[in-house]
């Protein structure tokens, strides 16, 4: 557990007591803030495809714990996977909130977590071969469990994308979503290796 000293973060202040309250069925909700919006609107759809993105990542590291329980190896990158879980909501957050409601101890993803990641793509790319051709997903379990993780974060980054050409966006929230897709892109070849699984590559003439 973080020690209170250390913590960057103010903890949750929330308290869910009941599953529905009614008040979206008209196709609105509220912003952080307090604001209202069309759910339709692209904050909404950024940050609602994060959450889409969250589910899958919890799915690649229940398949670790399933198929991979005692592997070191795996394990190390099943609390690479909960970090990124976190910090995936942590950019939800920010992005649930308009720009000027933005508090200097609301979560956020930092210029630390995009090093971070590449890092850990570097670390991860060392084992893995070069490239001849594309690979498809499949081979293993968490190789397909990965890249549809990589393939919901590429339509999140579209999101915030669109979401940046009309209004203002977190600086951070492009350049880690970006890194993270390549990142999904290196664990789901190193799932397929550290399996001892032939990568699956892109044949055009099959």
């Amino acid at each position: 557990m973080t020690d209170k000293k250390d913590k960057k973060y103010r903890d949750p202040e929330l308290a869910i007591n009941r599953v529905y309250t009614k008040k979206g069925d008209k196709g609105k909700t509220r912003l952080v803030g307090g604001q209202q919006v069309s759910k339709s609107h692209y904050r909404i759809a950024s940050y609602g495809t994060l959450d889409e993105l969250n589910a899958f990542v919890g799915a690649a590291r229940q398949t670790i714990s399933e198929e991979y329980p005692d592997d070191e190896s795996f394990e190390k990158l099943s609390a690479v996977l909960l970090k990124v879980q976190h910090q995936l909501f942590n950019l939800g957050s920010v992005l649930a909130t308009l720009p000027e409601d933005v508090g200097e101890q609301m979560p956020r993803v930092t210029t630390e977590d995009v090093e971070e990641l590449e890092a850990s793509i570097d670390e991860y790319n060392e084992n893995c071969p070069s490239l001849r051709s594309f690979v498809l997903p499949g081979g293993t379990r968490l190789n397909a469990d990965l890249h549809l993780a990589r393939t919901v974060c590429r339509r999140a980054e579209r999101l915030i994308v669109q979401l940046a050409d009309e209004e203002e966006v977190d600086g951070q929230a492009i350049a880690y979503i970006n890194r993270l897709s390549d990142a999904f892109f290196v664990w789901s070849r190193w799932a397929s290796i550290g399996a001892g699984q032939a990568e699956v590559l892109w044949d055009p003439n099959i």
